[in-house]
């Protein structure tokens, strides 16, 4: 029988700058990002990124760029990786499509010539995107992804946090930052409240071909349930024109439709798009995604800052919602930058809390309120609804204001 020898010592817990919990697109932004900027950085996750569209649970999802998010891609090294695959979004279209048989009653273009000589933004599968910053990552240095690792605990201290991951390893960072979804266990375990709003909407995601070229055009079109989306997709290799398609609508009505056979929902969908782009064959596999509203009365906690769903969550409308999130990553960087002997820092978080906070939490009640007037259902809000998409569309100042506001953190 072997001598007692004690305990097990407790290993040493590793030291890095800044932990990331979470590793979606937000996630490995930041994590790029910080450590771009000379701050070794770890980001956990405890699933596996799905890097192929066709993988079972792969984000088939889309995300369109606008111009501050590619200007911070651009600074941290990203955007050369990403432009290749991407598909311009030079006009912003909404139809107003409320009449008695779903006829178009009003449609207003934004082209962004009038305010830029670039596009609004650019659209890329979030699959993709995964791969491709996981792939820049490993060229950096002071970056590490673990995935298959969640945060079990978190203790802050005076000078740094202490992390126990679900494996039982532990790491001492001066930041954590919060990039762990709509559920955030790390603002749970902070003890930061939410507030959210829940519609009966859900969104079916896919990805479909047509005749007709989508011009670089993003095609927004309101009838009643929510807005039904067409996201410019650069062309297949066969040469087929492609869109991403965001549809919003009731509950019961998407869950019948998620059912149908693809030529059944593509008949539904080419209906419902007014056939703009001609007959929609989908292609790839269809998600269905719960739309809610959901805001944190704090951005941060001791050594901790949330960021991207852990802070807000909004629907799919107007491109805001991972915007609104590398507009959080952004500017925790520039505070880290600024000063980074103080990262992770009371006075730093204090400042993130000052900067972010007021344009959050009005930006998410600007969505709210043009989501609740894509569903409105009864034929005066409809009607109304349809004044104020021609009134946006034939005022300059107005147009030219709310266009700004689409890309930037204005106000709606």
């Amino acid at each position: 029988m072997s001598p007692d020898t004690g305990p097990t010592p407790i290993t040493a817990p590793e030291t890095v700058d800044v932990l990331v919990a979470g590793g979606g697109i937000a996630g490995l932004v930041a994590t790029a990002a910080f450590a771009a900027s000379g701050f070794r950085t770890l980001c956990v996750d405890p699933a596996p990124p799905i890097t192929d569209e066709m993988a079972p649970g792969a984000d088939i999802r889309t995300t369109a760029f606008m111009q501050p998010s590619q200007a911070l891609l651009e600074r941290i090294g990203l955007w050369s990786r990403l432009d290749p695959h991407a598909a311009p979004l030079q006009i912003m279209r909404i139809v107003e499509a409320g009449g008695r048989q779903g006829e178009v009653r009003e449609i207003a273009d934004f082209n962004a010539a009038e305010i830029s000589d670039r596009p609004f933004g650019w659209n890329l599968p979030n699959w993709l995107l995964r791969r491709e910053i996981l792939a820049h990552l490993a060229t950096l240095p002071l970056a590490e992804f673990r995935p298959g690792i969640g945060v079990a605990d978190i203790l802050p201290r005076t000078r740094e946090a202490l992390v126990t991951f679900s494996d039982g390893g532990r790491v001492k960072a001066d930041l954590v930052i919060a990039a762990d979804g709509r559920d955030s266990p790390i603002r749970a375990r902070l003890g930061i409240a939410a507030t959210t709003w829940r519609y009966g909407q859900k969104a079916l995601v896919f990805s479909a071909t047509h005749p007709r070229p989508h011009g670089n055009v993003s095609t927004e079109i309101h009838r009643s349930g929510g807005p039904f989306t067409l996201v410019p997709l650069p062309d297949g290799e066969d040469g087929r024109h492609r869109s991403a398609i965001v549809w919003m609508d009731r509950g019961p009505e998407q869950r019948r439709r998620v059912m149908l056979a693809p030529e059944a929902l593509a008949k539904e969908a080419t209906e419902r798009s007014g056939g703009l782009l001609g007959p929609l064959t989908i292609e790839g596999p269809i998600a269905v995604w719960p739309i809610i509203t959901r805001f944190a009365h704090r951005l941060t906690g001791p050594r901790t800052a949330l960021v991207a769903e852990a802070a807000h969550v909004v629907p799919p409308i107007g491109a805001q919602g991972l915007n609104l999130s590398l507009a959080d990553i952004a500017a925790l960087l520039d505070l880290a930058e600024a000063d980074a002997a103080a990262l992770g820092s009371a006075p730093m978080l204090a400042a993130y809390e000052r900067k972010r906070k007021w344009l959050v939490r009005t930006r998410v009640q600007g969505i709210d309120m043009l989501n609740r007037t894509s569903i409105a259902g009864a034929p005066l809000l409809r009607d109304l609804r349809r004044i104020g998409i021609r009134l946006i569309r034939d005022i300059p100042p107005l147009r030219r204001r709310l266009m700004h506001a689409g890309m930037g953190p204005g106000l709606f």
